[in-house]
């Protein structure tokens, strides 16, 4: 079962725009500024902010402005205080959706959030009413290139700590612990293998199938969602054809 293909979002692929590229560099920008005010701007001695540069790389953030996001985070850590905040709720169909939040306004975050679910046939429920439909993992995504041996990497992978590895079409992901996630991402890349997506995920434990006009309803909050300055990861449990399709 896939996690990532399927059912993980805000993440910067091809083709996006430069205002979507934007919005995401200021998302990992606030993580960022999260990771330096609980370790510090030592990459080397903060693991937290050390996965936040891995993922900004990946996501092609440029060096100048990862450095700049560390240095004015720990510069500036008295005047924004961003505060981790999750929200569970249901989409249409009893769908399941957690919405993860940096915020240093929560009114206008609850706000936000609660409008998109209202709007599109959703509404929010109460800490742990869906959290326990998924399973926090690590996911590590190899794209597949010219002379790339797939059972290699299997091998490789699990002799690293991985804990499954799943073949898709264009891509092969390996699931990791989340404590095995960086541990596991540098021996494949020491290895030779490039990473494509490297970052601890909500996997479904089982999925859903709506009906065409559900589909399209609950497409449109997960967009809503996104597009949120606050939003920093949507996670759901619905089989929705585009993302299939990608497989």
């Amino acid at each position: 079962m896939s996690g990532h293909s399927k059912w993980h979002n805000i993440q910067a692929t091809k083709g996006k725009a430069d205002a979507a590229r934007s919005k995401i560099f200021t998302k990992i920008g606030r993580e960022i500024a999260v990771a330096v005010k609980m370790g510090g701007p030592d990459v080397n001695s903060n693991s937290s902010l050390r996965a936040v540069v891995a993922k900004a790389k990946q996501n092609n953030m440029p060096n100048d402005n990862i450095e700049r996001s560390i240095k004015k985070a720990a510069g500036e850590l008295g005047n924004v205080n961003y505060e981790s905040i999750v929200y569970e709720g249901y989409g249409v169909g009893g769908s399941a959706v957690i919405v993860e939040c940096l915020t240093d306004n929560k009114n206008r975050t609850a706000g936000d959030v609660r409008h998109a679910f209202d709007k599109h046939g959703g509404s929010l429920g109460s800490s742990g009413c869906v959290s326990y439909l998924f399973e926090r993992k690590g996911v590590i995504v190899v794209p597949r290139v010219e002379g790339l041996d797939s059972e290699a990497l299997m091998l490789d992978a699990i002799d690293a700590g991985a804990n499954d590895v799943n073949e898709l079409d264009d891509e092969i992901e390996v699931l990791t612990s989340p404590a095995e996630l960086e541990n596991v991402r540098a021996k494949l890349e020491k290895a030779g293998y490039k990473i494509a997506l490297s970052e601890v995920s909500l996997v479904p434990n089982m999925t859903v199938n709506l009906d065409e006009a559900k589909q399209a309803t609950f497409q449109k909050m997960i967009d809503v969602l996104e597009e949120l300055d606050d939003v920093q990861n949507v996670y759901h449990n619905v089989n929705l054809p585009e993302e299939v399709e990608e497989d």
